[in-house]
């Protein structure tokens, strides 16, 4: 990704900017894994009814 391509270093305010970033792009990747994890669980279960049925 074009994120990890450029490394930022900056002055006493840049820590708190990347905790900040850490911050959101922990809450955005926890959201896909959600979304991902019921998209998973929904394909399981049709699966498991169209075995038994």
């Amino acid at each position: 990704m074009s994120e990890e391509a450029v490394p930022q270093q900056g002055g006493p305010a840049q820590p708190k900017g990347l905790l900040q970033q850490m911050e959101e792009l922990m809450a955005s990747l926890n959201a896909d894994l959600s979304a991902l994890d019921a998209d998973l669980q929904s394909t399981a279960s049709t699966e498991e009814t169209s075995k038994t049925g």
